[in-house]
């Protein structure tokens, strides 16, 4: 009998320490790293850290690199070497664009090419799954487990953290209840609650849809600033309450609401590349200043929420043929496209150009 934590539950613990600025250690049968999220980072970790000795680097993503003018030798990232005398504020700049147009040089910054990257590499994708800015300090350490138990810092396994945050995690239904709505009364709210510890999503059933034939569907990433407050900036909202309203007018669908906040970066880096929108940049352009890729989402937990309530296919309510061909992938079969075009006004016109040049949207 044993009540201790499985990986799971211990990545989901890692998650939390980093967002808190709470280190972790990572690793493998051949090396070890201590973890520190740069966004979390205080100046007194920072001393700490630079005591340690060894050679401290600050891991940020290829498409950080490329603004920082700092070259990615491992292809998907760049490990930027910590000057002996960095400060707080130089570790911030690194990891944050909010003020490159302001201070543009950041260096000359001397980036790493020997050895395995494996371990920054995860640790870039631990941060990132814990909603942080994707950039996160790393050394190596001689002696991992004693320095763990020592600090009491959890612990992840490289392989097996690899293979948690490489699929989607299992979804169970928690609750449904009737929920009457302005579109329709027939209205039904479902819960689904991942194993990982992360956000719930939900499912919207309106009417009795037949799990026979195809069912008009909507797979709605969460927006507070477009669905609950109505922002201008995006087509969130109008989307939102235009695909209830044709449900409600058919009498039947299902909109799931997934909790993917800012294409899946989470509201503040949302509200970072906002910021930066304000600056000249476009909503990709930002993106990849925080060291984002365009869109972060991942529509298979749509696939298998759709899969769990009994559907197999479905008229989708998208302008974006990613969600169609990543329904077709996972076994949700796509019989119609359904346009949504609605929610254009004189402050997202760029936003929606952009979404049609550079994201492949139907507009």
């Amino acid at each position: 009998m044993s009540f201790a934590p499985d990986m799971t539950e211990i990545l989901a613990r890692a998650r939390a320490d980093l967002r808190m600025g709470v280190p972790i250690v990572i690793k493998n049968e051949d090396e070890a790293v201590l973890i520190l999220a740069a966004e979390t980072l205080d100046a007194q970790r920072l001393t700490n850290l630079q005591a340690l000795g060894g050679q401290p680097v600050i891991v940020i993503s290829a498409r950080r690199a490329e603004t920082l003018k700092a070259r990615a030798y491992d292809g998907d990232l760049a490990r930027v070497t910590l000057p002996c005398d960095a400060r707080l504020n130089w570790v911030l700049g690194i990891a944050d664009p909010a003020d490159d147009l302001k201070t543009p040089m950041k260096g000359p910054l001397i980036t790493q090419r020997d050895g395995s990257a494996d371990l920054h590499r995860l640790a870039l994708k631990v941060v990132k799954s814990a909603r942080l800015l994707p950039a996160a300090l790393v050394l190596s350490l001689p002696d991992p487990n004693n320095f763990a138990k020592t600090h009491h810092l959890t612990t992840l396994l490289e392989k097996p953290a690899a293979n948690l945050l490489s699929h989607t995690s299992p979804l169970h239904p928690v609750v449904n209840a009737r929920l009457p709505l302005m579109v329709s009364e027939a209205g039904q709210l479902h819960i689904f609650r991942p194993e990982d510890g992360g956000e719930e999503h939900y499912a919207i059933e309106i009417g009795t849809p037949s799990r026979e034939k195809p069912v008009l569907a909507r797979l709605h990433s969460a927006c507070f600033t477009g669905d609950l407050m109505g922002s201008l900036k995006c087509d969130c909202g109008p989307q939102l309450r235009g695909a209830l309203a044709q449900m409600g007018t058919e009498g039947a669908g299902v909109l799931l609401y997934l909790n993917q906040e800012g294409r899946g970066i989470g509201l503040a880096n949302k509200m970072r590349a906002y910021s930066l929108q304000d600056q000249g940049f476009d909503t990709v352009e930002a993106n990849h200043r925080l060291g984002f890729e365009d869109d972060e989402r991942d529509f298979r937990i749509g696939a298998e929420i759709l899969k769990r309530m009994g559907f197999s296919s479905v008229r989708l309510l998208t302008n974006n043929p990613g969600k169609i061909a990543m329904m077709q992938q996972n076994g949700v079969d796509v019989t119609e496209r359904v346009p949504l075009k609605v929610g254009e006004n004189p402050h997202n016109t760029n936003y929606l150009k952009t979404k049609a040049s550079k994201s492949g949207h139907l507009l």
